[in-house]
């Protein structure tokens, strides 16, 4: 993340450069990311509508575009048997109610009625209102009990590019923004089968989501400002590819290696300067998570860590509450109006799930 930029582009209060200055420590230790990028035809392929997919003349970055005869989407060429999925990736800006962008690992097309799956989910919105975005994870088809989280963003992902990266090992799951840690989820033996843990492809997709993404189907998608382009560029692609039937290496090589080389890697231990970013996110950007969802989980999921600096910031819905700011110190009639903004956005229905 570029703080300098950040910070020259941010309304100065001393609330908000405490924050900004804050985090922009936290983010430096993003040395330890040293990805080697791809271009598009090393590793993916078109998934649908070939005609709404523009790639640039070097191969580094493809457009994907939504309009009103079509989304579209691209598909690693193979099957990773854990991996790290990473790219750098700009939104549509302006009108963006309706659409979904997303950036996410699954096997459904193989495994259609047990599949694993791990979600970045970004979800437009109208003018003057900021894209949300929601992490989720399946296991085994466990899409009955989805695990949610859905955040605000700390920059506008429409102005430039931020990376994005999944990674997934047998022991975890790490959900990065830029060099932020914003979710980890340790494997837990109570999980069983939910824990993700057959070969996945990573798919890239826009398309038109109307009928829940904003406002729960609220506001549509209008074709009056189409197409909405999603870029995306910085590819990375790591881990061993495998048949996902037979499970096997696709090469002499064995999946140990590699996913051994992944497990030891810097990105796989978030240090203590990782952990205090990852609060300093969580405790002001997150809006909704499923641990805390009394209503849905009355005993949270195994894999559920109870974060009291978190807890109690949500109602037993899982969606937060009133003594949000608070913990920010704001006055207290910014308080009230703060909160009424926080419920709107917190009822926006991003997911189908409840």
């Amino acid at each position: 993340m570029d703080c300098s930029r950040s910070l020259s582009k941010t309304v100065i209060t001393p609330l908000s450069l405490l924050l900004l200055s804050s985090f922009c420590l936290f983010a430096n230790f993003a040395a330890a990311f040293n990805f080697s990028t791809i271009t598009f035809d090393q590793g993916y392929t078109p998934l649908f509508s070939d005609f709404n997919i523009i790639r640039s003349d070097n191969d580094k970055t493809v457009s994907l575009l939504l309009n009103r005869y079509s989304g579209s989407g691209f598909i690693s060429s193979e099957y990773y048997n854990y991996g790290l999925f990473s790219a750098k990736i700009k939104l549509p800006s302006n009108y963006s109610a309706g659409i979904v962008v997303a950036f996410y690992t699954s096997n459904v097309d193989v495994f259609e009625k047990n599949h694993d799956e791990l979600d970045f989910e970004f979800l437009g919105n109208i003018p003057g209102k900021p894209w949300r975005f929601q992490t989720n994870l399946y296991g085994n088809g466990s899409t009955s009990r989805g695990r949610e989280e859905r955040y605000s963003l700390w920059f506008d992902p429409t102005k430039q590019f931020h990376r994005y990266t999944i990674l997934w090992t047998s022991k975890s799951i790490i959900f990065y923004v830029d060099e932020v840690p914003i979710r980890e989820v340790i494997r837990n033996p109570a999980m069983g089968g939910d824990y993700p843990s057959k070969p996945m492809s990573l798919y890239a997709t826009i398309w038109d989501a109307s009928t829940w993404a904003t406002s729960g189907g609220k506001y549509k998608v209008n074709y009056n400002f189409q197409p909405f382009v999603s870029d995306f560029t910085d590819l990375v692609l790591e881990g061993c590819t495998v048949d996902p039937i037979q499970q096997i290496p696709a090469a002499a090589a064995p999946c140990d290696r590699d996913t051994d080389a992944l497990e030891a890697d810097d990105i796989n231990t978030i240090s203590s300067e990782g952990r205090k970013a990852m609060s300093w996110f969580r405790e002001r950007y997150m809006y909704y998570s499923y641990c805390y969802d009394l209503m849905r989980y009355p005993v949270p999921p195994p894999e559920c860590v109870i974060v009291p600096a978190e807890r109690h910031l949500f109602k037993d819905t899982g969606r937060l509450k009133e003594a949000l700011k608070i913990k920010f110190g704001r006055h207290q009639k910014h308080r009230r109006r703060g909160s009424r903004r926080g419920r709107r956005d917190a009822g926006g229905g991003a997911a189908t799930s409840f």
